[in-house]
């Protein structure tokens, strides 16, 4: 079993930045791959960015790329999320998971990740 706890997150106004993190205890860490996913109110968790188990491929959905950038560090059995240019649209709680060996378009499939934190709110004001 992975146990993951997400920190962080937080209100800030538009055009800000915003990172949050989370810590991955349990299984080696390095054997998976790991991932944002964020639910708005009233809408369904979608995929926001992954990183796979080596490290060497990262994916982000389009409303994200160019101003979200995950990172991890095997070392310390964590992976963060830097938000940059947030946007109200981006008002949601952010869930961490976790998918062993996921790799491929499969990143961005909320089906292949076994794993998940609590979550953690982000908002970003007008």
């Amino acid at each position: 079993q992975v146990q993951l706890v997400e920190s962080g997150g937080g209100l800030v106004q538009a055009g800000g930045s915003l990172r949050v993190s989370c810590a991955a205890s349990g299984r080696p860490f390095s054997n998976y791959a790991m991932a944002w996913f964020r639910q708005a109110p009233g809408k369904e968790r979608e995929f926001a960015a992954a990183i796979s188990w080596s490290g060497g491929r990262t994916m982000y959905a389009d409303s994200v790329k160019g101003r979200f950038t995950i990172s991890r560090d095997n070392a310390k059995n964590t992976v963060s999320l830097q938000m940059n240019s947030l946007k109200p649209e981006d008002t949601a709680v952010y869930y961490c998971a976790a998918g062993f060996r996921v790799e491929g378009p499969a990143l961005a499939w909320r089906s292949r990740y076994a794993h998940w934190g609590q979550g953690t709110q982000v908002t970003v004001s007008s």
